[in-house]
């Protein structure tokens, strides 16, 4: 049985490949919602031989079913945020540790080391439910980091002002974190000129604002905080794993995850790269979970691993951390 923490050393396509197959078989035997759903496609195991003929289970099933592979308990329940009443996703997660490890991986990929950096949390409507997996990554750097100043805040916006105002003469890097309709809120009324802080939007206007493409975005935000660039984060209640955008609107993904584009209208063929479809991710950090997912976003596969997202298919839920449109 394939290690799971053996993902974080993939190095080139063909051990994505190779391991990507090995995590098929495992949760095409072990998860027994995706075991009946590879069945009904009438698609047989050892027949699969490259990643287009792998089925990629529809987002949606997390609304649905306890996606688990293997017999681990559930240590911790991540669940997606959503209006009242609405039907929200939930991942079962088995083993926490392998989660954070991720989390630390991936980070160190795009940033360095964690204990690099202050980091600053803007994320009111994170912070105010329960099961939020990006309130427990962000609880994650804050704790890696080792840094006394760093921290949530809610909407004590004077006090966010302050401490980055304070942070930014002793010359270390820091990073902000927040949502996209906390960030607007915070440069209506303070500017800054943050030359050591990142600044990292994860999306999200859930009706508080009018909804307003990335680009435009990311242009009031580098001129509220006075930045050359905004970054962004791309994940989901669904996935363990990130990709990180530095500033150019298109993202970036770990070793082990990839961005696969399907048709729209073919769930089953893929476009070429440069072409826009739907996006389906494939996060073998979902190693207990399921690690092929279609998901309701619409993107263009750039390179190897590099993507951008369009928008949504009209049909999906919003989603609680839902990327804005881009023209």
């Amino acid at each position: 049985m394939l290690d799971p923490r053996s993902i974080f050393s993939i190095t080139t396509e063909e051990e994505f490949i190779e391991k990507s197959l090995a995590v098929f078989r495992y949760q095409a035997l072990n998860n027994p919602v995706y075991k009946t759903y590879v069945e009904l496609l009438n698609t047989p195991i050892e027949a699969v031989e490259t990643l287009e003929q792998i089925p990629f289970l529809p987002i949606q099933f997390f609304k649905q079913y306890e996606l688990i592979s293997g017999n681990r308990p559930v240590e911790k329940i991540f669940s997606s945020s959503g209006t009242t009443g609405m039907v929200t996703s939930k991942h079962y997660v088995t083993d926490l540790s392998l989660y954070h490890y991720s989390l630390e991986k991936c980070f160190e990929q795009f940033y360095g080391p964690l204990t690099d950096y202050t980091i600053f949390a803007l994320l009111p409507s994170y912070l105010e439910r329960n099961g939020s997996s990006l309130i427990d990554m962000v609880e994650f750097w804050i704790d890696k980091s080792n840094q006394p100043q760093s921290g949530f805040y809610l909407y004590n916006h004077n006090d966010l002002y302050e401490h980055l105002l304070a942070h930014e003469k002793t010359g270390k890097k820091a990073i902000l974190i927040g949502v996209s309709f906390a960030l607007l809120d915070f440069v209506e009324t303070y500017t800054m000129n943050l030359q050591n802080t990142i600044v990292m939007e994860t999306g999200g206007m859930k009706g508080r604002k009018k909804e307003i493409t990335r680009q435009e975005l990311h242009t009031i935000l580098s001129q509220g905080f006075g930045t050359n660039e905004i970054h962004s984060e791309y994940g989901m209640t669904e996935l363990l794993s990130q990709a990180y955008s530095r500033g150019d609107l298109s993202f970036k993904t770990p070793q082990w995850m990839k961005i696969m584009v399907r048709e729209t209208e073919d769930p089953f063929t893929y476009v070429d790269e440069g072409k826009t479809g739907g996006v389906n991710v494939i996060d073998l950090a979902n190693y207990n979970s399921i690690s092929f997912i279609a998901t309701d976003d619409l993107g263009k596969k750039i390179n190897q691993n590099q993507f951008e997202i369009l928008g949504r298919f009209d049909h999906s839920d919003v989603r609680g951390c839902n990327l804005l449109v881009v023209d």
